[in-house]
């Protein structure tokens, strides 16, 4: 198996796979890209036999921006019989996995490919089945082993391969399973809720989700950020010059103010979170979060970029490399992380935290 299967949001292939073959170059590893217009995915083939499995082994999938998932695999499988399509998906894994974890049956995001989630669940079963007696898939599920994906393009036609269990997505498909909640302002609070999972690991909510945190929302109206934070029993200062839902400021969280909010400075010194989903040019809030970031007036920022209609991984990959090194030359120890999350559309999701402790990975009291 010498190809790269990444899932991705239908319309943005050509970014990811901008961005897979640059990740790729940067480790020696050469081959092209095949990419097909909105069909949510994209393949690259490695000019090498061995370089597909070293690819998805060295290269940090979180580090990826456009990738939901990343795995290895063969030829696309075609025309599979009704009577038994499980011999070929069978054959295709003999001799390349052992004893995976998990199985996914999977299919693009789109509404096309969508249509036959239905078959994809009914198929697991008899597949799991037939994988276990092979000795293929253990009897129970392991977090520990690879994960094989079978993933359908299109009727009786599919791709067929393997992940590593300790660098790739871990849901279904790449995608969240997150519910809009009732009383939330609007559906963006869902891009914050989705970006907390993505950026802050589970064992860590209770410290750096804490309630009684300080937080800022720059441009919060109607508030469906500042909704995430108050249900984390957050104090929230909502900058912005429109209204804020009723529901939020009953609650006694919430201070609105109505102030420009590239103008804006905290109240106070001890501001965890600053959250920030304005609709401005990308350069211009990355600039304004390295001012929030360089100043110390937060230790972590959520932020979004509007993507440009055309060379979007260029641009991001620009930008992100700027505010590196710009915040590197002031002495600062940052890390910085981007996800096309699900719930974003014409954008991109960039978390920045800043390691006030020469321990990386751990903030000091301040």
């Amino acid at each position: 198996m010498n190809k790269v299967l990444l899932y991705c949001r239908q319309g943005f292939e050509k970014e990811c796979a901008a961005e897979i073959t640059a990740r790729a170059t940067e480790l020696n590893v050469f081959g092209f890209a095949r990419v097909k217009d909105n069909s949510g995915y994209v393949l690259y083939e490695c000019y090498q036999y061995e370089d597909a499995d070293r690819l998805i082994r060295e290269l940090p999938f979180e580090t990826l921006i456009f990738a939901r998932q990343m795995c290895v695999v063969g030829e696309l499988l075609k025309n599979l019989p009704q009577e038994d399509r499980i011999t070929p998906i069978v054959g295709m894994l003999t001799g390349v996995v052992e004893k995976a974890g998990e199985l996914r049956v999977e299919v693009p995001d789109t509404n096309e490919a969508k249509e036959l989630l239905k078959f994809c669940r009914k198929f697991t079963v008899p597949l799991r089945a037939a994988l276990r007696q092979e000795s293929l898939l253990l009897n129970y599920e392991s977090t520990k082993r690879p994960v094989v994906h079978v993933f359908f393009i299109a009727p009786g036609t599919c791709y067929v391969g393997y992940s590593y269990s300790n660098n790739n997505s871990t849901l279904f498909m790449g995608i969240p399973r997150l519910r809009f909640p009732s009383d939330a302002p609007s559906r963006s609070t869902l891009k914050l809720e989705e970006a907390f999972h993505v950026f802050v690991p589970a064992d860590e909510w209770d410290e750096r989700l804490a309630s009684g945190m300080y937080a800022v929302d720059l441009g919060a109206c109607p508030g469906g950020w500042t909704y995430q934070l108050v249900q984390r029993s957050m104090m929230v200062f909502a900058v912005d010059n429109g209204p804020m839902a009723p529901s939020l400021m009953d609650t006694g969280q919430v201070t609105h103010l109505q102030e420009d909010g590239f103008r804006f400075q905290p109240p106070r010194n001890n501001i965890s979170w600053l959250v920030c989903d304005m609709v401005e040019k990308p350069i211009k809030v990355a600039h304004l979060m390295m001012r929030w970031i360089g100043n110390g007036w937060c230790r972590e920022a959520i932020f979004n970029l509007k993507l440009p209609m055309k060379k979007r991984y260029e641009e991001v990959t620009q930008i992100l490399s700027m505010m590196e090194s710009t915040l590197a030359e002031q002495g600062l120890n940052v890390q910085i992380r981007a996800r096309h999350l699900y719930h974003d559309r014409e954008e991109i999701t960039v978390h920045i935290r800043r390691i006030w402790s020469a321990w990386a990975g751990r903030i000091d009291e301040r």
